[in-house]
């Protein structure tokens, strides 16, 4: 099955299939350094040819970096091209007195430990907005994406005020990562009208929800603290606000019975579903090695018709949540979503 790719800003194109790197930081277990590089080799050969990372994500960019070094070594020149997506995310503790100095010292640690010249696309996230700085902060990624260290200029988790007025501010904006799922669907509405009205591809997180969309999770009693992982911990939460264990189960059980129908899986029902959203330009897959391969790629041979959509729909349609614009929740200091976050790795790192 060829992996399709996606144009997200001219002359620049990804694999709709994007293999996630969060679940190699911190929180997810060992890693081990040879594994993980031979892992991205397979996931390339197979067409997943763009890889999400972050500044903050521990380990990650240097993993890629490795990878990159031994994909320009034992593969033809012909071979695909590599697209490597990390993220600016200064700590939120540096917000107050951030410079442009310190932004590009940012920039350069990545492209110092991805080993290449130019960033491919770098997603500016921020994580408070009664501290001003984010519309400059994007601002000077732009300068730098004109001064040629950076090729694309995305964003994370911002809400509609804030891309407006950095679309206002004259900012080419490719993309947007945003959480978007069958348990999520925040993105929708407000936010992908001025997506799509400025061709900003949404690049899309949690899709899986963190392994919940699983057979395994089928029948499953709901599980207790404390969760095995950051990931599950992050999107039990999501579950909770989509109306907790019995409404999950009642989705879980429908979406079985679709990929029964389909002779596919759970996993690869959720993942087609959220490729199938309008303005969805590419999924991240936080699958950490090759056994994972097969079941995210069987999305791609997966059709779902109107009956399933519809089956579907009505689940999402009487879910009390979650609500409000993207990342919001998360932006809630008294609530349970704040509470997982870790504000400052930068400037441990």
């Amino acid at each position: 099955m060829t992996v399709p790719t996606y144009t997200l800003a001219p002359g620049y194109e990804i694999s709709r299939l994007i293999k996630g790197g969060w679940q190699l930081a911190g929180g997810h277990g060992q890693v081990a350094r040879d594994a993980a590089v031979g892992d991205m080799m397979a996931f390339a050969d197979a067409g997943i040819t763009t890889f999400d990372c972050a500044d903050i994500y521990s380990g990650v960019e240097e993993l890629i970096g490795d990878f990159l070094r031994a994909w320009r070594t034992t593969r033809s020149p012909d071979a695909p091209t590599i697209r490597v997506h990390t993220k600016c995310v200064p700590d939120r503790d540096a917000l107050p007195t951030l410079t442009r100095a310190q932004i590009h010292a940012l920039v350069d640690r990545s492209l110092q430990r991805l080993g290449v010249d130019t960033l491919d696309l770098v997603q500016l996230h921020w994580w408070d907005y009664a501290v001003s700085g984010w519309l400059e902060t994007a601002g000077y990624l732009n300068d730098l994406r004109a001064a040629g260290k950076i090729r694309q200029v995305g964003l994370t988790n911002f809400d509609v005020p804030r891309v407006r007025a950095m679309l206002e501010a004259g900012i080419p904006i490719a993309s947007h990562q945003v959480q978007l799922s069958l348990l999520d669907r925040r993105p929708l509405g407000a936010m992908a009208s001025l997506c799509a009205a400025h061709d900003i591809g949404f690049l899309c997180y949690g899709a899986l929800a963190g392994g919940f969309f699983h057979e395994r999770w089928l029948g499953a009693a709901e599980p207790l603290s404390p969760l095995e992982n950051r990931s599950l911990v992050k999107y039990k939460l999501i579950i909770d606000e989509f109306g907790g264990w019995d409404a999950f189960q009642a989705l879980l059980h429908t979406m079985h019975t679709i990929a029964n129908a389909h002779a596919t899986t759970i996993g690869a029902v959720a993942i087609r579903a959220t490729l199938d959203v309008p303005g969805v330009a590419g999924v991240i897959v936080g699958a950490r090695h090759t056994g994972h391969l097969p079941a995210t790629c069987a999305a791609l041979s997966l059709t779902l018709t109107p009956h399933d959509r519809a089956a579907l729909g009505a689940h999402l349609d009487a879910a009390p949540g979650p609500r409000g614009d993207v990342y919001t929740l998360e932006r809630d200091l008294a609530g349970p979503h704040a509470g997982i976050m870790r504000y400052n790795l930068n400037t441990a790192r």
